[in-house]
């Protein structure tokens, strides 16, 4: 049987119950999204945009699935909590693809995509599965098939967020599980938001992860997004971005992995407004057998915009780190100025990077550069700190936090930041580096 055979008959022996637990609106797209993914299959690596990562391998186990909706128990409160010091947060905890709470204040609401699909099915019409193509990705049309819930959140125009929202994602499950997580953001005209993504797996079973987000920034928007992943070496996430930037928007992403299995993350980042401003910062940390892949491409499609991008990677061992990142200058988007910067550090000989920044450019009057470097620790500078009396192992760290730090530097959100150099120092010591109060590391 081949790995796409499993999904397409999961779908037709359970399509009435998949259709049961789930919104009409979502239910309607789905035998289209899973004849999508029948035509396509999984890509292979021989697609430009897949060329790093084998995915029918990673999808062939036989995963269990919670069609059936069976509450899966996760004393949030006693087994697990993500704390980031001196940040002030509101707190919402997603159990594989399900928040446990929905709430409406202000106008902005966060919780059950199905729940807001019941009461306002018009407006995630003009939104939900606009951005994510079933066509084009073959991740999309099977987490379009198969999602039944995910976390929505809503804000209306010029309302603002006054605390940073912390989602924490919790993997659990007693057996192998796939889980299909749907993510749709939706910013009106003048918001304002600050968003924080936390990935942990609760059991040591293995998990697949399928993750399709959409964000629509509206005109004059503003948005501080970060992803921190830390999970296990078990756990594998396939997760697809797709950001929509209007006019006047200032966009940062934050992609942060610290500790997993196998990472594929793909970012779309496509700006339809004038005068707008992109950052993408991405920062990973691998060792052991570890894959993290990032693909990015910012698409600008009208003139006066800016996108900056800086990925760094730190692996080690027989970890394989890749990334591809393509800006996209259209003929319209004239004055656009763009920089991209991919730089690697091979920790040990057996670590392997793959780097491939590209520059596509139809327009003749912008400012645009790329560039990647891929290096081993610095023989003269360790032998430096050694001479005076840093044991090597602590050398070792020392260059490679230093050299991680400058995506941390970046992070607007001070305790954030000094939360993860924190983290990023565990995790070069080889030490835990889950957060505090996490029942799985005592």
């Amino acid at each position: 049987m081949s790995s796409e055979s499993q999904y397409i008959e999961l779908y037709r022996e359970c399509r009435s119950m998949i259709h049961q637990h789930s919104a009409p609106l979502m239910n309607a797209l789905r035998d289209e999204a899973m004849a999508d993914f029948e035509a396509q299959g999984f890509p292979s690596q021989k697609v430009e945009r897949y060329k790093y990562t084998n995915v029918a391998e990673a999808f062939a186990p036989n995963y269990g699935v919670n069609l059936n909706r069976v509450n899966i128990p996760a004393d949030t409160a006693e087994v697990f909590k993500c704390d980031v010091p001196n940040l002030s947060t509101n707190l919402l905890f997603v159990v594989n693809d399900k928040p446990l709470a929905s709430s409406t204040r202000d106008g902005i609401y966060i919780g059950s995509l199905c729940d807001f699909a019941m009461q306002h099915p018009d407006v995630l019409q003009q939104h939900y599965a606009q951005l994510a193509s079933t066509k084009a990705d073959a991740i999309n049309a099977l987490n379009t098939a198969l999602a039944q819930d995910g976390l929505l959140i809503f804000i209306p125009r010029n309302k603002r967020m006054e605390k940073t929202l912390q989602v924490v994602n919790l993997l659990r499950s007693g057996v192998d599980m796939l889980v299909n997580r749907r993510v749709l953001i939706i910013m009106e005209e003048g918001a304002e938001a600050t968003l924080l993504f936390c990935d942990h797996a609760m059991d040591q079973v293995n998990f697949l992860t399928t993750q399709v987000c959409e964000i629509f920034c509206g005109n004059n928007s503003r948005l501080d997004m970060y992803e921190l992943e830390e999970t296990h070496t078990s756990c594998r996430r396939f997760s697809n971005l797709y950001i929509k930037v209007g006019t006047d928007c200032t966009v940062s992403h934050n992609n942060i992995t610290l500790f997993n299995g196998e990472t594929r993350n793909t970012t779309d980042v496509l700006l339809m407004g004038e005068n707008s401003e992109v950052t993408l910062n991405g920062c990973v940390v691998a060792d052991k057998n570890q894959r993290v892949d990032n693909n990015t491409l910012i698409d600008h499609q009208v003139p006066n915009c800016t996108s900056n991008e800086l990925f760094k990677y730190v692996v080690d061992d027989s970890a394989v780190g890749a990334f591809a990142g393509r800006i996209l200058v259209r003929p319209d988007a004239q004055k656009t100025s763009s920089q991209e910067t991919n730089a690697n550090l091979c920790a040990s000989p057996t670590a392997h990077v793959y780097t491939q920044p590209m520059l596509e450019i139809y327009a003749d009057d912008v400012k645009c550069s790329h560039g990647s470097t891929v290096g081993v620790l610095d023989a003269s500078a360790l032998f430096y700190m050694q001479q005076r009396g840093i044991p090597i192992d602590e050398a070792r760290m020392l260059l490679k936090f230093a050299f991680a730090g400058q995506v941390i530097d970046a992070i607007r959100l001070e305790p954030l930041r000094d939360r993860l150099h924190y983290l990023i120092e565990k995790r070069f010591r080889g030490e835990l580096n889950k957060c505090t109060g996490c029942a799985l590391c005592k």
